[in-house]
């Protein structure tokens, strides 16, 4: 399956990063409050390499299109304002279902070409070297990052916030962090966390919803995830309830 799903996969992400760089600075669309033009030139590229290739493809942009045996979720630019605004940390993120079970996701770093990848059993990789979490347990000794701002200081080391989930989340799988949590009440769509969700599932980090909801779900329903290098702090931050 490697071969069949990740090629389209790599050559969507690399094609868009591609696409957005002459629409980077021209602002919002306007057919959509928040949606930037380099969302449409992207969105244009994954509907057209993926329909292409056969995927159905679930996209934050444009919705349900096409039929096949496997459906991309697919954010096409996670990070957009950090994109359009010149802030160098934003993504693609590519989260491959079969039913409901996620079986691939790829997440490139569009500002630096970093490419995380991950198959269901077959472990998660940066660029191609297979990646860790930190294994820390500590909350005085974490790096937390945050979609959101948090209410209240959890007792961290330094805290983050930037910008753009799915690759948030997929540096708590290589451990450069420790915790990636949404903050009061903040949520977060399948396209935002699921190639991700892989990413740190294979790579041997933890997760969860702070509801008890599913997450592996290519459905558009939000939901209040918490990734973690260690199950003691995904237990710690379970138990903080709402930040």
């Amino acid at each position: 399956m490697t071969d069949s799903i990740f090629i389209p996969l790599r050559e969507c992400a690399v094609e868009i990063g591609e696409a957005v760089k002459t629409h980077r600075g021209r602002g919002f669309s306007g057919l959509r409050e928040t949606q930037y033009h380099l969302d449409l030139a992207a969105d244009e590229v994954a509907l057209r390499i993926l329909g292409g290739a056969g995927f159905r493809v679930v996209s934050e942009e444009s919705g349900t299109s096409g039929d096949g045996e496997f459906t991309v979720v697919v954010d096409p630019i996670d990070g957009s304002t950090n994109c359009d605004h010149g802030v160098p940390f934003f993504a693609t993120s590519l989260a491959v279902m079969r039913d409901d079970e996620l079986v691939a996701g790829l997440v490139m770093n569009q500002a630096t070409g970093t490419v995380f990848e991950a198959e269901k059993g077959g472990g998660a990789t940066r660029d191609g070297a297979i990646i860790h979490p930190s294994g820390q347990s500590e909350v005085g000794k974490s790096i937390m990052s945050f979609s959101g701002l948090p209410s209240r200081h959890l007792g961290w080391a330094q805290m983050r916030s930037l910008g753009a989930a799915s690759l948030e989340i997929c540096l708590v799988a290589d451990g450069s962090l420790d915790v990636y949590a949404v903050a009061q009440q903040s949520t977060l769509n399948p396209w935002d966390y699921l190639a991700g969700l892989l990413v740190v599932r294979e790579a041997g980090a933890v997760s969860s919803d702070y509801r008890g909801e599913e997450l592996e779900t290519s459905a558009s329903q939000l939901r209040r995830p918490v990734f973690c290098a260690t199950q003691q702090l995904l237990d710690f931050m379970l138990s903080a309830g709402t930040i």
